[in-house]
């Protein structure tokens, strides 16, 4: 039954012509077809049958031999004729020689006598099912072999080279890139198109790996055309096997990447063979904000015009082979330090006016002008002189600055990269041996000038037993998986200090610490656990511009205020504090910052926004809390500025209390 229903479901997607001159034998015979055909034409004769067939997109026929106008033989014959492939059975209740071998000539697929025996049908429609199948699925797989030879001569660079290596095809790719004519190529070795700077290693390994391992090589490859200039070609080279695995030729399919790696390859090329290159590196200004106003046929439009403008401006100061387009608004060039700096101070003046004067430049599009900015990163000592070049713009474009020396600045990231790692590492062991500890620092109530609340501060020992502030570590914990923990540490040992006192107890989050789901449930954990303590709770929030997500943010607060918890807005007045984020929050206390308490003996700039701050505060019945108040003079102006608690060494420093 398995193979009678793969039968059935194969040939119930095929169209059956059914030619039939009488009636009830049709019908008779059309019970057993609708088992097997969902689409079957009806023909009464030969005519008929010719006609319908041209009509229609028929797979397979079923005929009778004697019928009038035009017998089932003659039809099929005028059939091949049309299509020399589609499968035919025929029926009769004939079994004459003259009928069958005719049959046999016409390429009959099919003989059956009728009254039709289901099992001599079903065995004769398995065979003519089958050869469909296969046919069709040949067509199928040549047409698709076809569009994709289509879309790869399309898309690649193709050739083909014999067992010895001579070329025997190309496509008009090739020819194109090559600037060679198919009969300059074919019989030619692709020594023809070799750029003499490749390492001959490379061209071992290409050979070892398809001749002798007869496997796929991939790579670059730089080549040269025949006008003399170069081009590089992301290669695939394999050869083509016999059944046997022996092999009959080498295929190469290549795709020009000389647009993306020409200039760059060809600026390294040029810093390494100079001998005191002085490297002027410049980026288009606000390059993202021109992605976001032109589309790209105009961006490309620009830059090329930028290139053609720089090519010429520079060669009006300086010597040089060419302006290096590397892409995204990046272009560079390379001149002689001992021709060009006798004077350091006198270099870099006159560059800066060059950049200067450009400013009042345009490019002229076809409708629109384009202002000409720049940045420009200098570099003339050679070690990483590239990689501190690119460091350089990365700085000017986060400082919105224009210019910059980036003399080092890559040994300078490596060291500090290395430096991250060994703090990294002493975080880690400070975490193994439970050395991340918490200091207490007293918070003063002006009035009473009592002790009310003490703030959680986090410290680190080190292996030298030295007591770290956050200010050798924390930065570097929050670009690793180190910070959270951290951070459940401080929380642990807040709650515990809690527990075992009678005061307040303030702990700094950052929008870092709320978007960590392990923390907050680290937090609501402790508050359910501590849950008749949860008033003397003050979550303080550090303000910064990294939340990613304001809404976890809120509910977090909107969580914690149900145990009582209180929220303060930490270093309130400057950095990134603001009063629309006092509506998002809605705290209970601001902490003025310290920056506008340090010198408010002397700044009066700083007492007059510490009083609006604290005017604002007691509008809206909200604490304030001074930082750094370092001696009694700052003290009693805070005070006296309705200030309501202070905090800092005049009081007492973070100490550790558990």
């Amino acid at each position: 039954m398995h193979e009678m229903d793969k039968l059935i479901n194969y040939s119930q997607s095929l169209t059956l012509l059914y030619v039939e001159d009488n009636p009830e034998a049709r019908e008779m015979t059309l019970i057993l077809l609708e088992d097997f055909f969902d689409n079957i034409v009806i023909a009464v004769d030969g005519e008929d049958g010719i006609e319908k067939f041209c009509k229609n997109d028929i797979d397979i026929i079923i005929t009778d031999i004697n019928m009038p106008n035009m017998n089932g033989l003659n039809m099929v014959e005028k059939i091949r004729a049309i299509n020399n492939e589609v499968s035919i059975l025929v029926l009769s209740a004939h079994n004459e020689d003259d009928f069958f071998m005719r049959s046999i000539k016409l390429g009959i697929d099919g003989y059956l006598l009728k009254p039709i025996d289901f099992d001599q049908f079903t065995s004769a429609l398995s065979k003519i099912v089958e050869k469909t199948r296969y046919r069709q699925e040949s067509k199928s797989n040549l047409y698709f072999l076809q569009e994709y030879k289509r879309a790869t001569n399309a898309s690649s660079i193709v050739s083909k080279t014999d067992v010895k290596g001579m070329i025997t095809y190309v496509n008009d790719a090739f020819c194109n890139i090559s600037k060679y004519s198919r009969a300059e190529l074919v019989g030619k070795n692709h020594n023809i198109v070799r750029h003499p700077d490749n390492p001959k290693t490379i061209f071992q390994d290409i050979w070892h790996t398809i001749k002798d391992k007869k496997e796929i090589w991939r790579g670059i490859v730089r080549n040269r055309a025949k006008d003399g200039k170069s081009y590089y070609v992301d290669s695939l080279i394999m050869p083509i096997l016999d059944l046997k695995g022996n092999i009959l030729e080498y295929i190469s399919l290549r795709n020009d990447i000389t647009s993306i790696m020409n200039p760059a390859k060809q600026l390294d090329d040029a810093l390494k063979n100079a001998l005191n290159p002085i490297l002027i590196y410049i980026k288009l200004d606000k390059y993202e904000m021109l992605e976001e106003f032109y589309d790209h046929d105009t961006i490309i439009e620009i830059e090329t015009k930028v290139d053609i403008y720089l090519q010429e401006k520079f060669s009006q100061m300086y010597q040089f082979d060419t302006v290096y387009q590397l892409g995204n608004g990046e272009y560079a060039l390379v001149i002689d330090k001992v021709k060009y700096m006798n004077s350091e101070d006198l270099f870099l003046q006159k560059l800066k006016e060059f950049q200067e004067l450009i400013k009042d430049d345009k490019i002229s599009l076809e409708n629109i002008e384009y202002d000409i900015e720049i940045l420009i990163a200098v570099v003339y000592k050679q070690e990483k002189i590239l990689e501190s070049a690119r460091l350089g713009i990365k700085k000017l474009i986060k400082r919105q600055q224009d210019f910059i020396v980036a003399n080092d600045l890559a040994i300078i990231e490596q060291n500090r990269a290395k430096e991250n790692m060994r703090t990294i590492s002493m975080i880690e062991a400070a975490i193994e041996q439970s050395k991340i500890v918490s200091y207490f620092q007293p918070i003063i109530d002006n009035h009473t000038q009592k002790i009310v609340k003490y703030e959680s501060l986090v410290r680190l020992i080190n292996e030298e037993n030295k007591v770290l502030t956050p200010f050798f570590f924390l930065d570097t914990a929050k670009k690793s998986n180190q910070y959270a923990k951290i951070t459940n540490i401080v929380l642990e040992h807040s709650f515990i200090m809690l527990k075992n006192c009678s005061y307040d107890i303030s702990i700094n989050l950052s929008a870092l610490d709320i978007e960590q789901k392990s923390t907050r449930n680290k937090v609501m954990e402790l508050l359910d656990t501590y849950r008749e303590m949860g008033s003397r709770v003050v979550f303080e929030l550090l303000e910064d511009e990294g939340i990613k997500d304001l809404t976890i943010v809120k509910n977090f607060i909107n969580d914690v205020k149900r145990y009582g918890v209180k929220i303060a807005i930490d270093d309130f007045g400057a950095g990134y504090s603001n009063y629309e984020r006092l509506l998002e929050y809605q705290p209970d206390i601001l902490k003025i910052d310290g920056c506008l308490i340090r010198d408010i003996e002397t700044n009066s700039y700083s007492r007059s926004v510490v009083k609006s701050i604290v005017t604002f505060a007691k509008e809206q019945k909200l604490q304030t809390i001074a930082e750094f108040i370092e001696n009694e003079n700052i003290y009693t102006i805070v005070k006296d500025l309705g200030v309501d608690f202070s905090q800092g060494y005049h009081f007492g420093k973070p100490e550790p209390r558990i």
